[in-house]
């Protein structure tokens, strides 16, 4: 899943063991707060404090900005409390690790200021990796399942994916990470004109390469240095947007006008690709362009489309064919899978002092039907 960031700083890479996590029902969650000056003094005293208080942080942030999981259902999320007033000034950050059973077992927090990268994590095998400096290679470091802080070797050397490399940085540089060395590079053979890269769990490395003419764009996968195939995106349209691939199933969103029109799908790897341009999925709701929807791949290979603060759609079996609109329990501002669960975050949109209604983390796991309020 690549690192992207909005004006929010609300964009997850979300995954969670369900089961291990104390969760509250649905009808139980959230409620509208009325913004006390208590509330206020407090928000302003933890982004000031040079030396902030993971548990203050995370109670003035009020929903994770991200979540990451490993191997064995350990959980990390990430908490950002920014400056209300402006886009500049102090901010606090902090992260926490829940264990398999629900526990938190490590945690941490540092004062930085509101112009500053959201942190963002990936989880990997063995526990998590944070996600560098977009444009460059620094502050990227390991932390295992009891928060020990690891170092991470970042090289310029191209490397051939293998299964179970992460894609870490997407582009400017790309860089995958490899959890039993600990090192971060460029995989091979990516070429210069990739504008979206996606790794699968076989190390498969997607690209949608732009044409410079008037030709169309290419998909193209490879795997170990070797290139397996290519496919062109179908006129009159355009690449555009999230490149995703996991269990089999690659989809790039299909774009004309700046729009989104449809989805250029394979589900056996490469082997036939088809245009999704119905199947149940309101096109001409999703105004926002390419930047702005959502496309993940559940781990069977099932979609979910949709537009953050907006509708989403999830395929019904792995051929993602037909699709049926998600009814939840509250808006919200990302909906994320990992494995076959769905993480939603309800958030401002904005830096805020008080909580919006059902603020906090949601959770999935039977599609979308019922969901449950992390708390």
């Amino acid at each position: 899943m690549m690192w992207r960031q909005n004006m929010h700083w609300r964009r997850t890479a979300v995954a969670a063991a369900c089961a291990a996590l104390a969760l509250t029902a649905c009808g139980q969650g959230g409620s509208d707060t009325v913004d006390s000056g208590g509330r206020e003094a407090k928000y302003k005293r933890v982004i000031e404090d040079p030396h902030p208080r993971p548990a203050d942080v995370i109670e003035m942030a009020g929903a994770p900005t991200d979540v990451a999981r490993t191997d064995d259902g350990s959980l990390l999320l990430t908490y950002d409390a920014r400056n209300v007033e402006d886009d500049e000034g102090p901010a606090a950050t902090a992260w926490r690790i829940i264990g398999p059973d629900g526990a938190t077992v490590a945690q941490q927090a540092e004062h930085t200021d509101a112009e500053a990268a959201p942190v963002a994590f990936r989880g990997v095998a063995g526990g998590f990796v944070r996600v560098p400096t977009e444009g460059g290679a620094e502050g990227s470091f390991a932390l295992d399942v009891r928060g020990k802080r690891q170092n991470v070797v970042i090289s310029g050397t191209p490397v051939r994916t293998r299964p179970g490399d992460v894609l870490l940085a997407e582009l400017e540089p790309t860089l995958i990470y490899r959890p039993a060395t600990r090192t971060a590079a460029p995989p091979a053979g990516v070429p210069e004109r990739a504008v979206r890269v996606a790794v699968d769990e076989r190390g498969t490395v997607w690209t949608l390469d732009q044409s410079l003419t008037e030709d169309p764009d290419r998909v193209v996968w490879q795997r170990d240095g070797r290139t397996l195939g290519s496919t062109t995106v179908p006129k009159p349209y355009a690449g555009g947007g999230a490149l995703v691939a996991r269990g089999g199933t690659a989809a790039l969103p299909l774009t004309r006008s700046e729009s989104v029109s449809g989805l250029l799908v394979t589900t056996d790897s490469g082997e036939h690709w088809r245009t999704v341009l119905a199947g149940g999925i309101d096109w001409k709701d999703l105004k926002r362009g390419p930047e702005s929807l959502v496309l993940e791949t559940l781990s069977d290979g099932r979609l979910l489309v949709g537009d953050d603060g907006g509708r989403y759609w999830l395929a019904d079996d792995h051929t993602n064919t037909a699709f049926r609109e998600l009814k939840t329990p509250t808006t919200f501002t990302s909906l994320t899978v990992h494995g076959t669960t769905l993480y939603g975050t309800a958030d401002a949109t904005t830096a805020t002092y008080g909580l919006v209604k059902g603020e906090g983390l949601w959770i999935s796991r039977d599609g979308g039907r019922d969901w449950r309020r992390h708390q």
